[in-house]
């Protein structure tokens, strides 16, 4: 695997976080931050909610905790 090499920018509590987790594991802090940033560009897209396909009573807005409560009974 050919590596490219990139800067960033960390405050320095992060970067002591990084380097004490990464020796924590025995790795490099270069593999531990790679590590990190490729579970999260592999990890599912989240969904973004669509507005205005949430159904339910149209006065729930008003009702809300009149809903709740019921709700709430339901499952005593």
């Amino acid at each position: 695997m050919a590596l490219k090499k990139t800067s960033i920018y960390l405050d320095d509590a992060l970067d002591r976080v990084l380097a004490q987790r990464a020796a924590e594991e025995g790795v490099s802090k270069a593999e531990f931050i790679r590590r990190g940033l490729e579970g999260l560009a592999t990890r599912p897209k989240r969904v973004k909610p669509t507005p205005g396909t949430f159904s339910g009573p149209p006065d729930l807005a008003q009702r809300d905790e009149d809903y709740l409560a019921q709700i709430d009974m339901d499952r005593r």
